[in-house]
């Protein structure tokens, strides 16, 4: 005899694929802005040519916005869900990977959407 087989309903897969940060617990979701995944990181990493070092121009913690200018005079209008614009003031040096939207801070690394 075999074993049913659970299936869901819609109405719970939609929920669950809802993120988690916008009811203030940890991000589930690895869409631009939201959680880093391990593979993004590994990417950005191991594309080295691909990072450009910036200065945080300015900050919104509250909408999760980040303003960095490059050392070129690029500024790039950031998005990120899990903190980025608590960890990184206004003054802060910090390297952005364009490609793959990814910030760091120092060594925490953050997954960006661009505004």
């Amino acid at each position: 005899m075999s074993t049913p087989l659970n299936r869901l309903s819609p109405l719970p897969v939609r929920e669950r694929a809802a993120c988690m940060c916008s009811h203030g617990d940890r991000c589930s979701s690895f869409a631009p802005g939201h959680a880093l995944h391990l593979i993004q990181a590994r990417i950005a990493s191991a594309t080295p040519a691909g990072w450009v070092d910036a200065l945080v121009v300015a900050t919104d913690a509250v909408a999760g916005d980040v303003v960095v200018r490059t050392l070129d005079g690029d500024v790039h209008e950031l998005w990120n869900a899990s903190g980025a614009a608590l960890e990184a003031a206004p003054g802060t040096p910090v390297a952005l990977h364009v490609r793959y939207g990814v910030l760091a801070v120092g060594r925490t690394q953050f997954n960006v959407a661009t505004v």
